[in-house]
């Protein structure tokens, strides 16, 4: 274990002072004479047989101890931010101080590394804090609405000599250009109108044109080469349509549903609608209790880290000029980042474990949302090194849960709410998923079910140093870890 001692800089940074001993370097410098034997082609020896004195002599010593910092800065690097009991939240910046020397390696190795770090700060107390949410109505008009919902599954779309109205299909065309030139083209596209699923400014553009006419309005593309520009975009109406739903009548109810009138079938959307409205109040009741303990405490995020989310978000939506949107993201990503922080001290001081069962389950909820099979889910967090960030996210929504446990949830009519499908107890004795093999063999076998049926840091390194003593690192660290 090398040699380490800590600064603080600041509530979320520090800067690690790491000493490596000749000794502990040794290994390091052992395999650098390897791996470049294993590179060079020198008359008269094998390759990877090459002797270190004959490396020394055709390469020199000094490369040979740049390869051995950069492969040992790692390790040496973790080493140190486990032996201080850090929290590392973003990219580590190392500078090599002082090298051994060269004629015999004597000397210590001495880097220093600066990196962000999780701040310190007391937990709030949640017990006995009351939540209200809004009370759970499920009343006839809320049955007529799921009930209109479901019929809407089997109606069918009608053409009509009728302007177009929201809620109605549109059969269009649309040609967008920017300064005069063509850029895309989509013709025969079907589209309900206020589905807010195309363009913006679209809907507005299009309700109360009939067949035959056509518009055009400004809006900035959202996909392809120009995504983020601004283009003026032509719309043709082909056909206007609207859904005729079928009778709520029994025949419906036999049709779509098991039951056999339209009476068993409205019970059975109660206790659906009841559902999800108890749903609705969890959802509200854990937002609140966050909003509430963030309220209460003090969590500052460092700066780089949601310099680096801003950029990463806006660059992916070409969006990296729009100051306006950069601010938005900024506020929303250090809210993300005090979140996580909260809930991860959260799941600490109450032992919040991730058993392999939930990590399995989390990772298939997951995967669908993405639209991948579980296993190529996995495979891509295995090739990112992320699965250690998804344990972290699962142990938040537990850490969640024993908080919500913990407090007095109510309506507005003054009502107790039953949360208990939201709440988890802090007492539950289940182990750590480490292995991602594990994981990866049980979303193995989730695809093999899914298609039976049918026939998601201290993980950080730090960039490889030189002689010229600096290491910056620029991967990106997850803050969950």
């Amino acid at each position: 274990m090398v040699n380490s001692t800590v600064e603080k800089l600041s509530p979320t940074r520090v800067k690690l002072h790491i000493t490596v001993s000749p000794d502990e370097l040794k290994p390091s410098i052992t395999h650098a004479y390897e791996h470049i034997a294993q590179d060079v082609q020198i008359p008269g020896f094998r390759k990877g047989k090459v002797p270190a004195p004959i490396i020394d002599q055709r390469i020199g010593r000094g490369a040979v101890m740049e390869h051995a910092v950069n492969e040992g800065l790692d390790k040496f690097y973790r080493e140190a931010v486990e032996a201080q009991n850090l929290r590392v939240l973003g990219r580590p910046n190392a500078e090599v101080v002082e090298l051994p020397e060269l004629k015999d390696f004597s000397g210590d190795l001495v880097v220093d590394v600066e990196v962000d770090v999780r701040p310190e700060f007391d937990l709030p107390k949640y017990e006995g804090i009351t939540i209200t949410v809004d009370a759970a109505e499920v009343d006839e008009a809320a049955i007529d609405e799921e009930l209109d919902r479901l019929r809407g599954r089997f109606g069918t779309l009608v053409t009509v000599d009728r302007p177009a109205a929201t809620g109605d299909f549109v059969e269009l065309d649309l040609v967008a250009t920017i300064d005069g030139t063509e850029i895309d083209r989509a013709e025969g596209v079907s589209y309900e109108i206020g589905s807010g699923e195309l363009l913006e400014g679209i809907d507005e553009a299009i309700e109360s044109l009939t067949a035959g006419e056509d518009t055009t309005f400004r809006s900035k593309l959202i996909g392809g080469d120009h995504a983020g520009e601004e283009a003026e975009v032509s719309v043709s109406i082909k056909a206007v349509k609207e859904r005729e739903l079928p009778e709520a009548d029994d025949d419906f109810a036999q049709i779509a549903s098991e039951f056999d009138t339209i009476a068993e079938l409205r019970e059975s959307l109660k206790d659906r609608v009841g559902q999800q409205s108890t749903f609705t109040q969890g959802s509200a009741a854990r937002d609140k209790l966050v909003e509430e303990l963030l309220a209460q405490v003090e969590i500052p995020v460092p700066p780089q880290l949601i310099e680096d989310e801003v950029h990463t978000h806006l660059e992916n939506e070409n969006r990296l000029e729009d100051d306006v949107h950069r601010a938005e993201v900024a506020e929303a990503s250090e809210k993300q980042f005090r979140t996580q922080m909260l809930l991860d001290k959260i799941a600490e001081e109450t032992d919040v474990q991730v058993s392999q069962d939930e990590l399995t389950q989390y990772l298939i909820q997951s995967a669908a949302q993405y639209g991948m099979a579980p296993q190529e889910f996995v495979d891509a967090l295995q090739q990112g090194n992320q699965l250690p960030s998804l344990v972290g996210e699962v142990a938040r929504n537990k850490a969640l849960a024993v908080a919500l446990g913990k407090v007095t949830v109510v309506d507005t009519n003054g009502n107790p709410v039953d949360l208990s499908g939201f709440v988890a107890e802090e007492t539950e004795e289940e182990e750590v998923v480490e292995e991602a093999q594990e994981i990866a063999d049980a979303a193995a076998d989730a695809d093999a079910v899914i298609e039976a049926e049918e026939a998601p840091a201290a993980d950080e390194k730090p960039k490889k140093a030189s002689a010229k003593k600096r290491a910056p690192a620029k991967k990106k660290a997850d803050a969950a870890e």
